[in-house]
């Protein structure tokens, strides 16, 4: 059996502890207190139905921007992180002041900076950008939410997304490959099969944006909630990238069978360290 080294455990032990810590609905909670209890039910339900349709627009719409026009040739040793946090947080300040009317403007601006965040972080852990299934994981990590308190504690919530999502995934990943990727510039998000993906992700990642929004409607504190709650938000995404393109490195060395068994070893010594 191919052994990790120590290393190796180390940073597959820090991806566990990235993916599978608490969503960003809970992350947020922690940030403005108890008005997000209330939950996203309380939004007008003609919200509800705007909140999905400009996320599914919003993916659509900057995939190429914030992916396509980066140097994917680059050699980066770090990532960006704290720049990306300080343009989310300023584009959420802008945002707040008008409150939910303001999303359809401010989600794309927010969506394109975490993505080139998202981008930055796979290029520093080793991702070649000009490869169409690394550019589709980089939209993969909205759909990493952390776990909900509804999750089944004994399996990763994060096995669970990639393997409901592998599938188009791959599908999409093949058609941009086989149109050349450099022809699809500009175009990848119309295609049928690359829109299929995105629509799957964009499904999980409105209820994050949901409740995004839910604390940013919150009276009074306008801008500065905004910024706050950006902040919050793309500092999750961040980590769910870190720990992601951390996990696919290692399975381009190892075969992800071999990975996910020992990322579930780890992750079930959590469960049980948790439980004394």
């Amino acid at each position: 059996m191919t052994l990790f080294t120590a290393q190796e455990m180390a940073d597959l032990g820090k991806a566990v502890r990235l993916l599978e810590e608490p969503g960003v609905g809970i992350k947020i909670a922690n940030y403005v207190g108890k008005p997000l209890a209330l939950g996203v039910n309380r939004l007008p339900h003609n919200w509800q139905r705007k909140i999905a349709d400009y996320t599914k627009r919003s993916l659509l719409k900057v995939t190429d921007v914030a992916i396509f026009t980066m140097d994917a040739q680059k050699i980066q040793k770090a990532s960006w992180d704290s720049s990306h946090k300080i343009a989310a947080t300023l584009t959420g300040a802008a945002g707040g002041v008008f409150g939910l009317a303001g999303l359809a403007v401010e989600l794309p601006i927010s969506t394109t900076v975490m993505l080139r965040s998202i981008a930055d972080i796979a290029r520093s852990e080793g991702e070649d950008l000009s490869s169409p299934e690394s550019r589709l994981a980089c939209i993969e990590v909205f759909a990493l939410g952390g776990r909900s308190k509804d999750d089944d504690a004994v399996e990763s919530a994060y096995f669970m997304v990639r393997t409901a999502l592998s599938q188009t995934l791959a599908a999409a990943a093949d058609y941009i490959a086989a149109a050349k990727v450099g022809e699809l510039a500009g175009k990848a998000a119309a295609a049928p099969l690359v829109g299929r993906f995105i629509e799957k992700v964009a499904t999980r990642f409105s209820s994050q944006v949901a409740d995004k929004v839910l604390a940013q409607a919150i009276p009074v504190l306008g801008a500065l909630m905004g910024g706050g709650v950006n902040y919050v938000f793309i500092d999750h995404f961040q980590d769910m990238a870190r720990g992601h393109f951390i996990v696919r490195c290692l399975e381009k060395r190892y075969g992800q069978a071999l990975v996910q068994e020992h990322y579930q070893e780890i992750f079930a010594g959590h469960i049980h360290g948790a439980e004394r």
